[in-house]
């Protein structure tokens, strides 16, 4: 909408009745920068979004395997940057990772009990690769591997409104 003459008179005498700043540029051309984007930085929408379907799909009562993904995908900004338009496949993408390096699955199992042990102020129990989980460890290889895998399964299978998808069946955590 164009001023009317008698508006735009009043602006300009506004104008030379005041000096004229560098912050007075900056809003003018804020105003027109910033249209139709938000003040919301991309990164940080893309951390939320990824955080939002971790929270949704990852089964995990005692909550301490949540928090410990949760850091790890929140501290790979480059991952994150990757996907800036779709998180979820941030998400996937560490969880693929993690379930294909034994290593860094045994390290994730190993940060969640840490975790698990200062939730619920018990010494954790820390299985070793090769050897057989203590019977009142929370978080196993095993259990740990077969959460990840039905997280990635309900990433990839997202339910649909006319049919809810069927979870693997699961077990231990």
């Amino acid at each position: 909408m164009a001023p009317t003459d008698g508006t735009a008179n009043i602006q300009q005498e506004l104008r030379f009745s005041r000096p004229y700043t560098l912050a007075d540029a900056i809003g003018q051309e804020a105003g027109a920068f910033m249209k139709g984007e938000s003040p919301i930085p991309r990164l940080v929408q893309a951390r939320h979004g990824a955080q939002q379907a971790l929270k949704a799909s990852l089964v995990d009562g005692p909550g301490a395997l949540h928090r410990a993904l949760e850091q790890w995908l929140v501290d790979d900004e480059y991952r994150l940057s990757r996907h800036l338009d779709q998180p979820v496949e941030a998400l996937k993408d560490l969880l693929a990772t993690v379930l294909g390096s034994p290593e860094t699955l045994y390290e994730l199992v190993r940060q969640a009990d840490v975790i698990w042990g200062q939730l619920y102020d018990s010494r954790p129990h820390f299985q070793q690769p090769g050897q057989p989980p203590h019977p009142d460890d929370e978080y196993t290889h095993e259990s740990v591997r077969e959460s990840l895998e039905r997280c990635l399964h309900c990433l990839n299978h997202p339910p649909t409104a006319e049919m809810p998808e069927a979870l693997p069946p699961q077990s231990g955590i």
